[in-house]
């Protein structure tokens, strides 16, 4: 439970002060020896902690998600793969995976979104990361459009949806080759723009190097740059952006 819940169930009488008060008086993380589990983070940031699943060990993994899935309700982890899935099954059998972003959840149910963020790709084989990026979104609370496919070389395929993406309160970009698209996107939106380089394309791309030159040199304003593959963390900036834009809108 985040601080305002808590608060709330000990204003309606549904736990008692001596319970309120513990979850203040815990530290503020769970130690398990091999990982220092950060529970107070959503107090602090608003967002709880994200396993980052490539190269943990299987002994280790599942007492984590286990752990965080107890002390958050939900729980969310990036760069999985088929087996953590199997094994996380076993202790968590309604926990979800997919294949194509490796990103493996289990979410409150009945979650609340709100606002809108666009992601587009420049082609389908930059889709794992896009998803990464949208799945990231949609977990911590957005609204999110898939506009796929839409790169430069048919340039018409992004016009077509071109007041999804101005509708947007944050557009996340993401493109391999040269990288083009955020600049192209750039250009025709007034809210913020995230270009996720992706490691897609022949050996002069350098694994992503070539569109990430790209995208930090665009002549458009208004773009932030992630790292190479990093839809995680362009869903998670594109989250805070949508957060302001909401506030702003009640406001």
């Amino acid at each position: 439970m985040d601080t305002r819940e808590i608060l709330e169930k000990f204003k309606n009488d549904e736990i008692p002060l001596e319970e309120a008060q513990s979850y203040f008086s815990r530290q503020p993380f769970e130690e398990l020896g091999y990982a220092k589990l950060d529970t107070h983070r959503e107090i602090r940031s608003g967002f709880p902690e994200v396993v980052y699943c490539s190269n943990k060990p299987d002994e280790f993994i599942v007492r984590i998600f286990r752990t965080l899935l107890e002390k958050n309700g939900e729980v969310f982890g990036t760069r999985a793969t088929e087996h953590q899935y199997e094994l996380l099954r076993e202790a968590i059998p309604d926990i979800r995976y997919d294949p194509v972003s490796h990103i493996i959840k289990k979410e409150r149910e009945n979650k609340e979104r709100t606002g809108k963020v666009a992601v587009c790709c420049a082609g389908t084989a930059d889709i794992p990361v896009a998803e990464e990026a949208a799945q990231t979104a949609e977990f911590f609370g957005c609204n999110v459009v898939r506009l796929f496919d839409v790169g430069v070389s048919g340039i018409h395929r992004l016009l077509s949806k071109v007041e999804d993406v101005q509708e947007a309160n944050c557009v996340v970009a993401v493109a391999g080759m040269e990288g083009a698209l955020a600049s192209v996107i750039g250009g025709l939106v007034r809210n913020p723009v995230i270009a996720v380089p992706t490691s897609v394309g022949y050996g002069a791309s350098m694994h992503g190097l070539s569109a990430l030159l790209t995208m930090i040199n665009s002549c458009a304003n208004g773009i932030a740059v992630v790292n190479i593959d990093n839809g995680y963390g362009a869903g998670y900036l594109a989250t805070q952006i949508n957060r302001l834009a909401v506030k702003g809108e009640v406001e």
